[in-house]
């Protein structure tokens, strides 16, 4: 069974029944009680309380409570990281990264708490004192994406518990299960209130939430369009954003590229999680010189490409998308490209049962094609040729998103270059890389402010000024 974490309790929700599905075999894995409009309003009156209670608490008062939290997320890993291959279809090294991210961030952010230190301002004429302190925001609200539910869930716990906001937290009804155990967990440790974790229909969370005059931050892991609807359902209060949202990552590989190596990580990338990642590399631009060996690499790469669940220790792994709606996604993007001029060099079909979608390769794509234009979020790679009279940059650039993108060159003028100018919150150069202490969020459509890294801590407190007169 599963249930809902909130006000310090373990309950049913009183909503309606839902269903949650294997995508691996399209089946029914579980059903729940769907959280209802009044508990989310209690959820978020018992997080309001709670606050007043956890800010106040002494930073190793804090520790105490997140560290001994952590240690039971420890005790259960191979019971977590079970649930999660089921519900997500995640081969087991994926799915052990998604749970040791929660794992990590819950350490990091205790630990980088102890550091954001205070300041002081020198007043012009000495005649004051200014402090600068940090202080918590207070309740934060949070919707977490399907892809990765528990390093979304760590991105969000991390900073919240180690700053003292307090929380109602939202996981995606495709991938809820995994999220409300830990919310179970997470019950024995902290004051009633602390962590609330709801699960249920957008229709019948977001209302109450936007809404609400209680939440200080507004935070999420989602799509463009959902983000946009978050902030327009609640303006009617001035609150703080931190919008984690969509990706059509550029990837430019250069003539005097690594071939071999770029191939190795790109592909990596844009398959690894079946290509359900905001950072995958989308749009590959590949210098015409070498065009032809990176197709080759791909395609070899793709090749090994196993579709099944299960310890990839021997193999390369790919699970399945989602659920039914985003696997008809693939057809239907893939069937667009190829329509509109683009040639299929590998997958393109649904295979198997469940929802399984070939690792798919397409040249020639051009901006006319959704592939081009849209975050696919998909196992669809898009290789497009350009040459020394193409303005790469403006190409990379030419997207409404802005959250990532990759280079690959032994020039560093060039990598320097093409890392300033292209728009996006990270470039990585020759090789991609991700960490809890490195922030991550984007900039034109992907969002607003960051996760993980000191960065995402400072956005959970806000800076107060305290100036004393001195005397005389």
């Amino acid at each position: 069974m599963y249930f809902m974490t909130i006000n310090g309790k373990i309950v049913e929700g009183t909503g309606v029944a839902e269903q949650v599905y294997n995508p691996a075999t399209g089946e029914v894995l579980a059903e729940f009680k769907s959280v209802s409009s009044e508990q989310c309003e209690e959820a978020l009156v018992a997080a309001d309380a709670a606050f007043k209670i956890w800010s106040k608490a002494s930073i190793a008062e804090r520790e105490k409570a997140i560290l001994a939290f952590r240690s039971d997320l420890i005790s259960v890993q191979d019971e977590l990281v079970a649930l999660l291959m089921l519900e997500t279809g995640k081969p087991l090294n994926n799915a052990t990264y998604d749970y040791e991210m929660l794992i990590d961030c819950l350490y990091f952010f205790n630990e980088e708490n102890k550091r954001l230190y205070g300041k002081t301002i020198s007043n012009r004429t000495n005649s004051h004192l200014n402090i600068i302190d940090h202080v918590p925001l207070g309740v934060v609200v949070g919707y977490l994406a399907f892809n990765f539910p528990i390093l979304n869930l760590g991105y969000k716990l991390g900073p919240i518990l180690a700053s003292g906001c307090t929380c109602v937290l939202k996981p995606s009804s495709l991938t809820p299960l995994t999220s409300l155990k830990i919310g179970e967990i997470a019950n024995k440790h902290f004051p009633a209130g602390v962590i609330n974790i709801i699960a249920g229909k957008s229709g019948v969370v977001a209302p109450v939430m936007n809404k609400s005059a209680i939440p200080k931050m507004m935070t999420m892991i989602g799509s463009s369009r959902a983000g946009k609807s978050v902030i327009r359902d609640s303006a009617d209060y001035l609150r703080h954003y931190s919008l984690e949202l969509g990706g059509n990552a550029p990837a430019v590989v250069c003539k005097d590229a690594d071939v071999a190596k770029a191939a190795a990580e790109i592909s990596d990338l844009k398959y690894g999680n079946a290509g359900q990642v905001c950072v995958s590399p989308n749009r590959v631009f590949v210098h015409k010189n070498v065009a032809d060996e990176f197709v080759e690499e791909v395609l070899a790469f793709v090749k090994k490409i196993k579709l099944k669940v299960g310890d990839d220790s021997n193999e390369v792994l790919m699970g399945p998308i989602a659920s039914e709606e985003y696997a008809q996604g693939m057809v239907a993007f893939t069937e667009d490209a190829i329509a509109k001029g683009a040639k299929l060099l590998a997958g393109g079909k649904r295979t198997g049962v469940g929802y399984f979608f070939e690792p798919t390769v397409l040249l020639g794509v051009t901006n006319e094609m959704r592939v081009y234009k849209e975050e696919v979020f998909g196992p669809i790679m898009s290789i497009i040729p350009f040459d020394d009279s193409d303005d790469i940059v403006a190409l990379a650039n030419d997207t409404e998103y802005g959250l990532a993108a990759y280079v690959y060159t032994k020039d560093l003028d060039c990598a320097l270059e093409l890392g300033s100018a292209i728009e996006a919150g990270s470039v990585s150069i020759n090789e991609p890389l991700y960490d809890f202490n490195l922030p991550h969020g984007g900039l034109k459509e992907s969002g607003i402010g960051k996760d993980c890294s000191l960065y995402s801590l400072e956005e959970y407190y806000y800076v107060k000024r305290l100036s004393i007169k001195r005397r005389g």
